[in-house]
């Protein structure tokens, strides 16, 4: 997409929510130096919006949020969640202070299966409680207030028109419908939120968020993006309760690519990503999975021959996002799948004849007789074959890669 295109787009914004709901779940917990390195990465990386934390919810939190309010430059933004409660809004008023980057945000109770089994209470007294928590924290200098319906996916249309209704006259910019246990579909969805933003004024954000326990959480936040949601909260890798949240990178990567489709782009650099994914994984000492798009060990790695013989003719062949925006390297695996190909390209690029008997002859070391399922670097390959053949092709060993970006 060239830069012309991207002005002719909607501009999503991205709410970071990596260090709240992200770190909240189990095995993610960090320290607030770690909180606060990752925020400022976050904040390299163009997050528009960063979750700093839940300052009600203990000391820890309350002093990573103040740690992060102060690190950060005064344009970018950063958030603290609470619930409907005074006593949440104080205390992020006091750990976030009045600063005009400061959003406040104050979560509702969506559905009745909630207001009955979790919180014990009626309609009238949720809608009440929230319009409280919002006036309150105005009342304490807060300048920017969201107002996220929780279970919103299960939630009855009439509960939450009511609670839409009140946080909008008690003065909020944003609304945020979650889908908090992840049972939607992109149809149920996007519908959910053509309704809702159908409710705001135009000067009103509508936020998505979406949890991946069908596997649908990108989807879904799409299907927001289409129906007129000018948000979406993500997390970094995907990192939240239970199977996580719409994953930070694969939304930035997905409108990167499929901008024009949506109509909508980001504002996130996604070369500054898996840089901060490494030092995120580092920090809840998580490894990276074999096959996650984007940040995946395998995302941009291929072993089959089929593939390899292809993408060494055209990368495009087989790889539709180029590793090479997200700080990635291509990767050409030697081993039980790969295929003759492979040996003739690195004998070219050693400067050697790849006369088929001896192309024949490492197929059968490499991949015939290989006794396991282990692979070999193409780098690998070819520095033992320089070393076995001598320095004839020397010279082209360092360019090698290059010819495939």
């Amino acid at each position: 997409m060239t830069q012309q295109e991207s002005h002719r787009l909607r501009r999503i914004s991205i709410f970071d929510a990596t260090l709240r709901d992200g770190e909240q779940a189990p095995g993610n917990a960090m320290t607030t130096e770690q909180k606060r390195m990752l925020a400022l990465e976050a904040e390299a990386y163009g997050a528009d919006t960063i979750e700093a934390g839940f300052p009600g919810s203990s000391p820890e939190d309350f002093e990573a949020t103040r740690l992060i309010a102060e690190a950060l430059a005064p344009t970018t933004r950063f958030a603290t969640f609470n619930r409907a409660s005074r006593d949440d809004v104080r205390l992020s008023m006091q750990a976030g202070g009045t600063r005009p980057n400061h959003q406040v945000q104050i979560c509702g109770t969506g559905s009745d299966l909630h207001l009955k089994y979790k919180r014990g209470i009626t309609r009238q007294e949720a809608v009440r409680e929230a319009g409280d928590a919002i006036r309150y924290a105005h009342s304490l200098g807060a300048q920017d207030i969201s107002f996220g319906v929780e279970d919103a996916s299960r939630g009855e249309k009439d509960l939450i028109e009511a609670l839409v209704t009140e946080a909008l006259e008690a003065g909020v910019s944003t609304v945020i419908l979650a889908d908090t246990t992840g049972c939607a579909t992109p149809q149920e969805y996007g519908d959910l939120c053509a309704m809702v933003r159908s409710w705001l004024p135009d000067d009103v954000t509508l936020a998505t968020h979406c949890h991946d326990d069908l596997g649908l959480s990108l989807a879904n936040a799409l299907a927001g993006v289409q129906a007129g949601a000018n948000e979406v909260q993500a997390t970094l890798a995907g990192i939240g309760e239970r199977a996580g949240n719409t994953p930070l990178e694969e939304m930035a990567a997905t409108l990167a690519y499929k901008g024009e489709q949506f109509g909508a782009t980001t504002g996130i650099r996604l070369d500054r990503l898996y840089g901060a994914f490494q030092r995120l994984s580092t920090a809840i000492s998580m490894a990276p999975p074999r096959n996650k798009a984007i940040f995946g060990d395998n995302a941009f790695a291929t072993e089959a021959g089929i593939h390899q013989d292809g993408i060494l003719k055209n990368p495009a062949t087989y790889e539709f996002i180029n590793p090479y925006r997200f700080a990635r390297e291509r990767s050409l695996l030697v081993g039980r799948h790969s295929g003759r190909a492979v040996f003739r390209h690195v004998l070219e690029q050693l400067g050697m004849e790849p006369a088929d008997d001896l192309v024949e002859r490492l197929y059968q070391e490499y991949v015939t007789e290989r006794p396991d399922g282990r692979c070999d670097e193409l780098d690998v390959v070819r520095e033992r074959l320089a070393a076995e053949f001598g320095p004839a092709g020397g010279e082209h060993i360092s360019t090698a890669e290059g010819r495939l970006r």
